[in-house]
Order: structure tokens, then sequence, then C-alpha cells
């Protein structure tokens, strides 16, 4: 092992080269994460045996957890598209909200819909009733586009089992229940802040039609109402796991350790046992219940673990970097500047979060990358349960903020509302940033008090 000075350097030519490989050689995050993760290791003195030992620590350790957790919420969330449940949600709210709420409906309406469903499908899902509105009205399709953008951005970054918490909250050993209840209580005011109110602002600003690869088809719902889901059993087969989790941490303040209700409340609590049953659930109401063969809802649950398997690997790369700081010693050495430090934990995560996303773009890699940075540091200091929950929430509004021409997103969402590259960064990048910096005044301000 070499001097202080010359561990952290290594650190710091690590995130370079991170950063280095995703922004300029375009390499795959999951094998630009190991290959950092290699260099710290070797670099800082490890004996190469013991690089190798991080490595299986490090992804085992992660993906014993992660692996379950995103691949049941995948086939979940995939059996709700496939059913139409997402667009029975909308179309639902739009019609009780009505045509002077109906930024409301679509903020509450994305923001339901992305806890079990990825972000881009989501929108792939939905954006139909957003040009189907625009037109009706005359309005901007920015009008109600904000609003539905705000609410699946908000719960993609902060409410489990979305991956990106999920991620986060495996990295630093968070309980998902504080996740959770900390996403709920800072996502909701940065919903309704950059959703309706700043669309209502923007959409009045810029007038921006419906785009004219939009088709009419693609404008009008493909499935009668009446063949969709219900309402309430969509709602209440999201609500279950979340409510579960929660009770299960709740439980575990309130009641004694040798209590067997507490026990029971644990294990049904869990977010293995939680999923499971969600999971099962919703194969038979959405699945059996209408119609589908056990073989289709097979074919449905296997295709939704593709665009699952990736996020699983780069998580578990995650847990590889995070292992070997620590195994490098670096982690020490920064938990031990940060306990003679002034910088309050919660903004330090969120600066380390911020400057990795400016920097390459993918919200993932840079919640990934600042929880490996905050575990060794978080290890080394007294850091209760709650404070671990904001934490997760602290990193994924500085993953959220300042999207631009780097992240896939912006260029998704420029794509589907036929909008130029200023008008992009005036709507989706202003957007996100109310999103990442309202966020975290919130979870900031709750620090104080936990």
């Amino acid at each position: 092992m070499g001097s202080d000075t010359f561990l952290i350097l290594i650190t710091v030519l690590g995130i370079a080269l991170l950063l280095f490989l995703v922004m300029k050689s375009k390499l795959q995050a999951f094998v630009a994460l190991l290959i950092s993760s290699l260099f710290i290791g070797v670099a800082s003195g490890l004996e190469l045996d013991e690089v190798i030992t991080s490595i299986e620590e490090g992804m085992g350790g992660t993906l014993g957890f992660i692996a379950i957790v995103v691949g049941l919420g995948a086939m979940f969330g995939e059996m709700l598209r496939v059913s139409g449940g997402a667009e029975r949600l909308a179309i639902t709210l739009v019609n009780k909200f009505g045509e002077g709420r109906v930024q409301w409906a679509l903020g509450l309406t994305g923001f339901i819909v992305a806890i079990p469903v990825f972000l881009d499908v989501a929108l792939v899902i939905l954006i139909p009733i957003v040009y189907s509105l625009a037109q009706k009205t005359k309005k901007s399709t920015l009008y109600f586009g904000i609003p539905l953008l705000a609410g699946l951005a908000v719960t993609h970054s902060f409410v489990p089992p979305t991956p990106g918490p999920i991620s986060v909250a495996s990295i630093l050993g968070a309980d998902l229940g504080w996740v959770i209840l900390f996403g709920a209580l800072a996502g909701l005011p940065a919903m309704i802040i950059a959703g309706p109110i700043f669309g209502k602002y923007i959409g009045n600003k810029i007038h921006v039609k419906v785009p004219d690869f939009v088709t009419q088809n693609e404008m009008e719902q493909e499935k009668n109402e009446k063949e969709l889901p219900s309402f309430l059993s969509i709602v209440l087969l999201i609500l279950i796991p979340l409510v579960l989790i929660l009770v299960n941490t709740v439980s575990g303040q309130i009641l004694p350790e040798d209590s067997f209700t507490r026990s029971l409340l644990t294990f049904i609590g869990h977010p293995f046992i939680a999923l499971t049953l969600s999971t099962l659930l919703t194969f038979y109401f959405l699945g059996t219940k209408r119609g589908y063969t056990k073989e289709e809802i097979q074919n449905i649950a296997t295709k939704s673990l593709e665009p699952a398997g990736i996020i699983i690997l780069v998580t578990g790369a995650g847990g590889v970097f995070k292992q070997t700081l620590i195994n490098s010693g670096v982690g020490d050495i920064l938990g031990e500047m940060m306990a003679t430090s002034s910088l309050p934990i919660v903004l330090l995560a969120f600066l380390i979060s911020t400057f990795v996303r400016v920097a390459q773009g993918s919200a993932t890699v840079a919640m990934i990358t600042a929880a490996g940075l905050m575990s060794p540091i978080i290890s080394m200091m007294d850091v209760s349960e709650p404070m671990l929950g904001l934490l997760v929430i602290s990193i994924a509004s500085g993953a959220t903020v300042f999207s631009h021409v780097n992240d896939s997103g912006f260029w998704l969402v420029n794509r589907f509302f036929g909008l130029t590259e200023k008008q992009t960064l005036q709507t989706w990048t202003v957007m996100e940033t109310l999103i990442g910096f309202i966020g975290f005044g919130v979870v900031f301000a709750i620090s104080f008090f936990v």
C-alpha cells in the first residue's frame, strides 16, 4: 500500500478512466466499471489474487439482492404493459380529473406507472394520450407531455422497485422501506413543480405541434376500454409490494424483536417475498384471468428479463467498484477525511453523483459510481438506517439534474416530441434539473432531523 495521497490519486485516475471509457471509447458501462476497478486494485498495490477476490466479493454480494428484485420487478412491469394496465390508469385518471386538471392526472399517471415499468417503455405506451389531448385542445404537446415526463422521471429515479434506487440501496445497504418513504416525500413535490406547474408555463411559452411522423392510428387507443383491466386492480397490484415493504420497515421500529408478528411482517415485507407475491398475483389477475395461456405468460416473463439483464450486470460491476475501493484501503482514507470534514454527507453524495452525471450522461452510471464511492465512507461512520435512505435519494437526485446531449433520455424526448436541441434543453433539461434539486432540497432538510 502506498501513502494516503497516492491512494487518493489512484482513485481519481480510476474515475477518470471510467469516464473516458464510457464517454470517448463508448465502452459498455459494465465492462468500463470492471476495467476501472481492476486499475484501482492493481495500481493501489493489492495482490493480484486479492484483486480477483474483490471482483468476486463485490459482484456476488451485490447480485445476491439486486438480481432477484430487478428480475421480479421486470416481469411485474411487463405483465402490466402487455395487459394494457398502464393505459387503463391513464384513461381513468384523465377522465376523473377532467380537462381542466388533466395535467395533474398525467403527472400522477406517470408517477404510478413508472414504479413497475421502465421509463422509456412507459413513455412509448402513454405518448399517444399526449398526442390525442394536444390534437383535441390545440395546445402545445409540452403542456401535457411535461407533466407526464415529470411523473415518469421522478419515480424512475426515486421510488423502488425501479432499478436506479434499488441499485444504490443495494450498494449502500439501505432499507427499501426508508428509500420508498423518502423517495415519495421528495418525489411528489418535485413532480408537482416540475410537472403541472412548469408544464403549464413552458407549454404556453413554446408551442409544439404533434410531430408530423405521428399517424392518426398512433393517436388512437389500440385497445377498447372495455378490454382493459380495471383501474382498481392495477392500483392494488402496484401498491401491494410497496405497502408490504413499508410495513416491514415500520414493524421493525415499533414491535419488539421477539414478537411473532414482527417476524411474520419482516418475512412477507422483505422485497424478495413482497415482489414474488405481487408478480404471481399479476400473472394470475392480468394473465390467466384475462385469457392468456401458461405459455404466453411464460414468454412475456422471459422477454421482460432481456432489458433487466444489463441493469443487473452494471449494478454488479458497481458492487465490484465499491469492494475494490474498500479492499484497497481507499475507503478508510475517504472515511477519515469525511469524519473531519464539515461538509454534510448528504451534500457530498449529491455533488459526486451530479459530477458524474454531467460528465458522462447516464443516470445509472452516475448513481452506481457515486454509491460505490460513498459506500466505504459510510462504513467508517455511524450512519442510521433513515440516513442511508436519505443518501440513496440524494444520489438519485444528483444523477437526475442537468440532462443534456450525452444522455439517451434527452434524445428520446427530442424525438417523441419533435423538438429542436434548444427546445429540448429548455424543456426536458430544465424539468430534470428541477426534479433533482427539489428532491435533494427535501432530503437535505429531512437530514437535519434524523
